[in-house]
């Protein structure tokens, strides 16, 4: 299980960065020893995937970015998710896409002394998860698509742990008129806090309104506030929906599921990370239960 780390793919690592987590000779070891009698992962069944974090170290009397690896380690009897998040600042709303849309899936963790059995043959609690894209063919993809590796974000729905998050009530707003003959609008309406009429206002005394779109801005504003609030609406239901046709193996199975967060331990001829650890996952995640 020496380099069972390097199983994992690292999930929104740009593709011209990949190789640069591998210039290093990464400790791992406590991940492997986690499997042994007494560690956190032992007799479990588990799903490991990678990310990186870039961070500015200091290594060798210079300062460097480093895309430092993490493996994260989920204990549950099924797989955390057979589907991926894609996000990025640039899109207005997230893709939640099957893995396989995106070459990935999870695989049964084969240790060398059992690589030449037949898969069916094999015995096994560890999977990682993959990504089947060839790198060659890198170059015949567009833009575009490549750039959705860099966005994609390991997914995993937890309706139980989404009722207890606070609906986010402030709305995005991009206003335009005249066919974009004037700048458009950008600003952000808290429909908890903001109050209409003195929010439309504010615009036109700011000069970033005509007042002769008074009205056209007010209702551009309310109804993208109420489809917020649809869409708000609609995801309680579903997650209300979703917790109750849960059997109480799924519900007892979700409410055990762990997550472990391991960093590279310090070690001779690696920059030491021990300062940039952090629980944060990822926003589907959240934090780990515990950080190595």
């Amino acid at each position: 299980m020496d380099s069972l780390w390097k199983e994992t793919y690292m999930v929104g690592t740009e593709w011209d960065q990949y190789d640069s987590v591998f210039q290093y000779d990464w400790d791992f070891s406590h991940l492997e020893e986690a499997f042994d009698e007494g560690g956190a992962l032992h007799g479990q069944k588990v799903y490991l995937f990678g990310c990186t974090e870039p961070q500015l170290v200091h290594y060798k009397d210079k300062s460097r970015v480093i895309h430092i690896p993490a493996v994260v380690a989920v204990t549950s009897p099924f797989p955390p998710s057979d589907k991926i998040g894609i996000k990025s600042i640039q899109m207005e709303e997230e893709m939640v896409v099957p893995m396989k849309e995106m070459k990935m899936g999870w695989v049964p963790y084969v240790p060398e002394e059992d690589e030449f059995k037949p898969i069916e043959r094999v015995k096994t609690q560890i999977f990682t998860l993959k990504c089947t894209q060839r790198r060659a063919a890198l170059k015949q993809l567009k833009k575009e698509r490549i750039k959705k590796y860099e966005y994609c974000l390991p997914y995993i729905y937890q309706p139980m742990k989404e009722e207890e998050v606070e609906v986010d009530t402030v709305v995005s707003i991009l206003f335009e008129v005249d066919g974009g003959a004037v700048p458009p609008i950008i600003c952000d309406f808290d429909w908890e806090f903001d109050e209409m009429e003195e929010f439309v206002q504010d615009k036109i005394d700011d000069g970033a309104l005509d007042d002769k779109y008074r009205k056209e801005f007010a209702t551009f504003v309310r109804n993208e506030v109420n489809a917020a609030k649809r869409k708000a609406k609609e995801a309680k239901e579903a997650r209300k929906k979703a917790i109750a046709d849960m059997t109480p193996e799924m519900r007892e199975s979700l409410e055990k599921m762990r997550f472990y967060k391991f960093y590279p331990k310090p070690s001779e001829g690696t920059p030491n990370v021990e300062n940039f650890k952090a629980s944060y996952i990822n926003r589907y995640y959240g934090k780990a239960h515990q950080v190595f």
